[in-house]
């Protein structure tokens, strides 16, 4: 597969995740609409299901950001931080993104953004200590690559669809659980249908929140670190980086699994995840890829 062909898939799944929930939140309101028996749900629903999709587009990298904790910094913070950025930038062709610390001391990091003209790097506190120069241009490289696979874009719009999921599942058993029942026929029905849809979002929202995740494809991580270590010339830089921060055994302060897929490593620490349900591939089997290869 080439970089270009990537590019590509990446962009036509983008487009259908976001006809896919478009879709979703249509036949809901459509079965609202008729056990309501009131067509304005419907139209809601249409309305709504734009509003995110335009919504997510433009302002879920600020919404990940906002979640993560990254703040902003500019050159006189960190100019070697800096430096690295801008050199890996121009060796790849790419514009430079937006520098982010996130003040924890998990070593972790992400790239996020809808293009690579509003990129944006992110970055622990953790990461910067631990990491040396080799290892720090080996992460950030890695990062660099999904921007130029236009992985952040899919990647960051997941976030907000998926924590959408979410909040449609708790919607919907509050109603059902908490809300008064229905006088009539038609209210008793409808309260029924929400009472299914709702148990049935909790049991199916942790799994379609996996399952999404999955979607984009741990093959990813192993794209960008191929990608990455091609651009710094030197894989046992990103592979030692990954080693360190394998080892690190705390949790970041704000995992989140609507966003742990972002991160160059699991976000959880060595909470054990079941393997069908990991968002990143083997770190071992990430390191032993990247030290079999010859540039």
């Amino acid at each position: 597969m080439t970089l270009y062909t990537q590019q590509d898939k990446n962009v036509r799944r983008t487009w259908f995740l976001m006809t896919l929930f478009f879709v979703v939140v249509i036949a809901i309101g459509w079965v609202f609409s008729q056990a309501l028996e009131s067509p304005a749900i419907l139209y809601v629903a249409v309305a709504f299901s734009l509003l995110m999709n335009f919504f997510s587009y433009w302002y879920s990298d600020k919404i990940v950001l906002k979640m993560s904790g990254a703040k902003e910094i500019s050159h006189e913070n960190n100019r070697e931080l800096f430096h690295i950025v801008e050199n890996l930038c121009i060796t790849a062709g790419l514009p430079n993104p937006k520098i982010y610390i996130i003040n924890d001391p998990a070593p972790n990091a992400f790239a996020t953004g809808r293009n690579k003209e509003h990129a944006v790097v992110a970055v622990t506190s953790g990461l910067l200590e631990k990491l040396n120069k080799t290892e720090l241009e080996g992460v950030i490289a890695h990062e660099l690559s999904h921007i130029g696979n236009r992985d952040i874009l899919i990647s960051t719009i997941v976030v907000v669809l998926v924590g959408f999921v979410a909040l449609l599942s708790d919607f919907f058993l509050r109603f059902t659980f908490l809300g008064g029942r229905g006088k009539d026929r038609g209210d008793g029905r409808a309260q029924v249908i929400m009472m299914i849809i709702g148990i049935v979002l909790a049991i199916l929202a942790p799994i379609a929140v996996s399952l999404i995740q999955l979607a984009i494809s741990r093959k990813r991580e192993f794209l960008a670190d191929a990608s990455g270590a091609l651009l710094t010339r030197y894989p046992d830089g990103l592979a030692s980086a990954l080693e360190k921060i394998s080892q690190y055994q705390m949790p970041l302060q704000k995992a989140n699994k609507a966003t742990a897929h972002l991160y160059i490593s699991n976000p959880f620490g060595r909470k054990k995840i079941s393997s069908l349900f990991m968002t990143h591939p083997p770190v071992e089997e990430r390191i032993t890829a990247l030290k079999g290869m010859e540039i």
